[in-house]
């Protein structure tokens, strides 16, 4: 798999491995041309996130042994669809991303300034920082 970069253009960053998340199960949010549902957005779950997901029919909490999934709590993060997660955000439920471990093949789905609004891994200025 050729490396894969982030939505800020930096190499892609982990995005969790308790529970163990990505399509691919590697701890990243890595795609390719078999992750049909573009698993691609590093998100923290909420509750609010994962009863919406319930709501419109993707159970993000229920165990899935089969699928190696092992069912979310708030506060897990986990590559979620892109579509899923830009379903979220219309309707108000979604949920914070790491930037860092976002793939740029998210950005295909979602702009990056709605990723942006809930971004928990970056400054919102860079006021305050020092070198």
């Amino acid at each position: 798999m050729a490396e894969a970069y982030n939505v800020l253009g930096d190499p892609l960053e982990e995005c969790g491995r308790d529970p163990l998340t990505g399509f691919y199960r590697d701890g990243c949010c890595s795609t390719g041309t078999d992750d049909l549902g573009s698993h691609t957005v590093c998100a923290v779950v909420t509750e609010g996130f994962l009863e919406h997901q319930r709501a419109v029919g993707n159970d993000l909490i229920t165990a899935r042994p089969e699928y190696r999934f092992p069912g979310l709590k708030p506060g897990d993060r986990w590559c979620v669809c892109a579509s899923r997660w830009l379903q979220a955000y219309a309707d108000g439920a979604a949920s914070p991303v790491v930037l860092a471990s976002t793939n740029a093949a998210a950005l295909r789905i979602v702009p990056l300034e709605a990723l942006r609004e809930h971004a928990v891994d970056v400054p919102l200025s860079p006021e305050g920082l020092s070198d």
